[in-house]
């Protein structure tokens, strides 16, 4: 059993750099971010230039009368939400003093926001509405301080999973392109969730191509790992990505299906499932489904080719929601 959403990219640092780096807002990146913003990268660089953890700063702008959460300043930061209620445009007029920037230099950014490139965000689906641990994922996420759509989607993804002598899934390897519907994204989150029986702090993540590992999170209850992969770039919107990962687990019972869940439509998936000579499935199937709970649907028999004992499917343009192969063991 095994992944979610295929888009979990996050933006950005959630907080900004050590407390006590120089001021630097006289940089060449932090002058043409305030020039032309956009806005979210904007006060990134500013916070970054003066050393302010999100925290102090929230603390900041309470001494003036102002609340504001630490999750909303990230959010601001990361791009995932933009200031526009009266209260939280005058928190920016003070951050303005606060990061020691001229009057105006961010609420300018608001008023006349950088222009839009690139395709639209797509339309997504919570985790909650993928996947049965979606509520356990989520959480991590908010622990973490980033926000549920990362600004990525995907526009291919091949999927390789090895199942193991005792049935037990050994290994799973992703090769993905995608592409980001905003400014700033520089991770993707890739998010494994074991067998029942699964040890979390056994499982080992690597990144292959083109992105490193950052932070790393487990939810042992649920079995869920949430893994950073850092970027070698950070994307503008529009650009495309190619990076590749694997995930080694072997702890979990006995696996009866792997499954992926898609919180945007479009783009081509192909999975294969690989098995160990010395445990082959008396029959395999792959499926389609709305939901953790729904039905399964377009059910159809996979056979395992002889020598390579693996079977696979190609979905060239996936709809939301879950893709899978199931298999029996008798």
């Amino acid at each position: 059993m095994l992944p979610t959403g295929d888009t979990a990219g996050a933006p950005g640092p959630a907080g900004a750099a050590p407390a006590g780096t120089a001021n630097t807002a006289g940089t060449a990146e932090l002058r043409q971010l305030l020039r032309g913003g956009p806005f979210h990268l904007a006060l990134r660089a500013a916070l970054a230039a003066r050393g302010l953890p999100l925290h102090r700063v929230q603390h900041r702008l309470a001494a003036r009368g102002i609340k504001v959460g630490v999750t909303s300043l990230s959010y601001w930061q990361q791009g995932a939400r933009r200031p526009r209620h009266a209260e939280s445009l005058r928190a920016v007029t003070a951050l303005e003093e606060i990061l020691e920037l001229p009057d105006g230099a961010l609420l300018r950014l608001l008023a006349d926001p950088h222009p839009a490139r690139g395709p639209a965000r797509p339309a997504a689906r919570p985790y909650r509405a993928l996947v049965s641990v979606g509520a356990a994922v989520e959480q991590l996420l908010a622990a973490m301080e980033l926000p549920p759509d990362g600004g990525l989607h995907s526009l291919g993804h091949h999927e390789r999973v090895r199942i193991g002598a005792g049935g037990e899934m050994r290994t799973r390897e992703s090769q993905q392109i995608v592409c980001a519907h905003r400014d700033g994204v520089d991770r993707y989150l890739a998010i494994h969730h074991g067998d029942p029986g699964c040890d979390t702090s056994r499982m080992e993540v690597t990144a292959y191509e083109n992105c490193r590992t950052g932070r790393i999170r487990t939810h042992r209850e649920a079995g869920v790992v949430v893994a950073e992969l850092l970027f070698d770039a950070r994307l503008r919107r529009g650009d495309t990505y190619v990076f590749g990962y694997g995930i080694e687990d072997g702890t979990g019972a006995r696996s009866g299906e792997y499954v992926r869940g898609f919180s945007y439509a479009g783009g081509q998936y192909m999975l294969q499932v690989r098995f160990d000579e010395a445990a082959l499935p008396v029959r395999c199937r792959r499926f389609a489904r709305t939901g953790p709970q729904a039905p399964r649907t377009g059910l159809a028999d996979l056979t395992p080719s002889g020598r390579h004992r693996a079977v696979h499917l190609v979905e060239q343009s996936v709809r939301r929601g879950i893709l899978g192969i199931a298999w029996d063991w008798d």
